[in-house]
C-alpha cells in the first residue's frame, strides 16, 4: 500500500457518468427495527452525549461520520476539485435520505421478497434510507471487530480505501443487507451530490461542472451550433437553477 493512496478522478468519472440528482419532497424519517438493527432517530434525537453534526436532518452523528468519510474517500481534495465534504455532499445525501425517495414513498414494499436479477431493479423490503443506515451500521461493527474498536471514519486513508473497494467489489458480506445493493445505493447518491445543481445542496460553488467543462442548465444551445460546431462549448460561469431566479 502506498502512503498516500488516492482515489483515481477518472475512474470516478467513467464510474459515475454525469448523471444529475433531482431532490424530492421531504418526509418524516421511518425509524424500524429491521435485520438485528435498531433503526437509530434522526440527528435531532441522538444518543446522549452525542451532539447532533451541524445541517443533518436525517443522519446521527455516528452516521454523519460515516457518510462524511465515504463521500472524502471517494471525492478527496485535489488539483480539479475540494474534497466532497467541502462541496456539500454529505449535505445531499442527508437530504435524499430524509425525502419522500429515501422512505420509498413510491415504492411497492410490500413483498413477497425475492433475490431479483440487475435488470429487475430494486427488490428489497427496505426504504433506501433503512438499506443505508442499517448498512452503515453493518459496516462499522465488522470494522469494530477488525481493527480494534475503530470505526470507518477513524481508518487511515488506506485502509478506508481498501474497504470501499471491497464493498464495490462485494468482497465484504454484510450480515442484514445486501452488500451490492448497499454500496451501489450510497455511491449513486454520492455521485449525485457531486454533479447535481448546487440548488440541491451538492456541488458547491459548481465545482464538478467547472471541472467537466458542463456549461450548465441556463440555455438552449441551437444558436451556437454553427459556431461551435465540432470544439467543445466553454463558458466562463455555468449557470445553475439559482442563478435564473
Amino acid at each position: 500500500m502506498s502512503e498516500k493512496p488516492a482515489t483515481d478522478r477518472r475512474t470516478l468519472l467513467k464510474l459515475a457518468g454525469f448523471g444529475v440528482g433531482m431532490a424530492a419532497t421531504p418526509f418524516a424519517a421511518a425509524q424500524e427495527s429491521h435485520g438485528g438493527h435498531a433503526m437509530p432517530a434522526p440527528a435531532a434525537a441522538s444518543t446522549a452525549g452525542a451532539a447532533p453534526s451541524p445541517g443533518y436532518i436525517f443522519l446521527n452523528p455516528d452516521e454523519a461520520a460515516f457518510v462524511e468519510a465515504f463521500v472524502d474517500t471517494l471525492i478527496p481534495q485535489d488539483e480539479f476539485t475540494p474534497k466532497g465534504t467541502d462541496l456539500g455532499v454529505a449535505i445531499f445525501v442527508d437530504r435524499q435520505l430524509y425525502s419522500g425517495w429515501g422512505n420509498g414513498d413510491r415504492m411497492y414494499l410490500q413483498g413477497p421478497f425475492q433475490e431479483g436479477t440487475p435488470e429487475q431493479g430494486y427488490q428489497l423490503k427496505f426504504t433506501p434510507n433503512q438499506l443505508v443506515r442499517i448498512g452503515i451500521a453493518d459496516v462499522n461493527d465488522q470494522v469494530r471487530a477488525a481493527h480494534g474498536g475503530n470505526t470507518f471514519d477513524t481508518l487511515e486513508e488506506g485502509d478506508r480505501i481498501t474497504l470501499v473497494t471491497a464493498l464495490e467489489q462485494a468482497k465484504v458480506e454484510l450480515p442484514s443487507v445486501p452488500t451490492r445493493a448497499f454500496f451501489n445505493t450510497l455511491f449513486q447518491l454520492v455521485m449525485d451530490g457531486f454533479f447535481a445543481d448546487p440548488i440541491y445542496g451538492g456541488n458547491r460553488g459548481k465545482a464538478s461542472w467547472k471541472m467537466i467543462g458542463y456549461p450548465g442548465v441556463g440555455e438552449m444551445y441551437a444558436d451556437k451550433i454553427a459556431e461551435w460546431r465540432n470544439r467543445p462549448y466553454r463558458v466562463d460561469e455555468p449557470l445553475s437553477i439559482q442563478d435564473m431566479m
